[in-house]
């Protein structure tokens, strides 16, 4: 077809792929006008035509509605901008699906029933800003007292939660995990609690007591134990604690009996509370950090271990 040749809405229809009826309502439309007609009154279009009418059908397709396409024919909106308005909102449209993907897949894992899916929708629904003043209603509840201390403030803020806006699942379920954690009244004592003491770096006494060497040798192995998968209450983690309490009851003149065995579990619980050491790794989790061994709490195996009954 070249610029002298007219076609019919028929050849139009076939050269096109779009339907008579589709065509005949884009030229009563205005939107792709015959370029004249014949002689008995039938509509004939020329290539200029079949060219608008083609790009008419990809913007189509693209989504554009038909108002914004025409100001695009008639060149009353550049293309370009008009293409980047409308990635712009698909980008919208695809994060909300993508949420909405992520916690249909969460609910599919978990079985959750309804109340939690309510719940889940509603969280993954927050704007930015929304999910901001979550978290930080968490923290001024949890450090907003006048007597707060400020170097747990500062480490806790400075690790702030922050959905990003392409989420994977695993992160969705966190930060579901996560709204719920800081809404508990209960777990904002436990976090100032434990916060100031991580904060300050302070050791525990039997840390202090035991010295830097025993203390080096406990954590390496429990972590060896740890990334080798030893369960805290299996068989194969007997050898490991019956030595680590040989070695600590040798330091602190003590026999290693089960007394002794549950008064260095009641040592090392209180340098972690498991809900606390959930929440930070929630936050790797939402916030994409890579999970960094050496910061991985350690003694939560390792009382676990030790107040084993069949430990001996």
């Amino acid at each position: 077809m070249d610029v002298t040749t007219l076609c019919s809405i028929g050849e139009l229809s076939r050269r096109t792929g779009l339907s008579v009826r589709t065509i005949r309502f884009y030229s009563d439309a205005g939107v792709v006008a015959p370029t004249t007609r014949s002689p008995a009154g039938y509509r004939l279009y020329d290539l200029d035509a079949l060219h608008r009418l083609e790009l008419l059908r990809t913007l189509r397709e693209l989504g554009l509605d038909l108002a914004t396409i025409r100001q695009v024919l008639d060149r009353e909106l550049p293309l370009a901008d008009v293409a980047a308005a409308h990635a712009d909102a698909l980008d919208v449209q695809i994060r909300v699906l993508q949420l909405r993907r992520s916690v249909l897949r969460v609910v599919a894992r978990h079985g959750s029933d309804p109340e939690e899916i309510k719940f889940m929708h509603r969280l993954t629904q927050l704007s930015v800003e929304e999910r901001r003043r979550l978290i930080d209603t968490f923290l001024d509840g949890t450090f907003g007292t006048e007597d707060a201390d400020q170097a747990a403030v500062a480490m806790v803020r400075a690790a702030t939660p922050d959905l990003p806006e392409d989420p994977s699942d695993e992160q969705v379920a966190a930060w579901v995990e996560l709204a719920e954690l800081v809404g508990d009244e209960a777990f904002r004592a436990r976090m100032r609690r434990t916060a100031v003491r991580q904060a300050a770096g302070r050791p525990l006494d039997i840390e202090s007591e035991a010295g830097e060497d025993l203390t080096d040798l406990t954590r390496q192995k429990v972590t060896e134990a740890m990334e080798a998968g030893v369960d805290p209450l299996g068989d194969r983690a007997v050898p490991i604690i019956d030595d680590l309490v040989r070695r600590f009851a040798e330091v602190f003149t003590r026999t290693p009996d089960p007394a002794f065995r549950n008064w260095m579990a009641q040592q090392f619980e209180e340098a972690h509370d498991p809900e606390v050491d959930r929440y930070w790794r929630l936050v790797w989790i939402v916030n994409g950090w890579e999970v960094v061994p050496s910061l991985t709490p350690v003694y939560p195996w390792l009382v676990q271990a030790l107040r084993n009954g069949d430990a001996a």
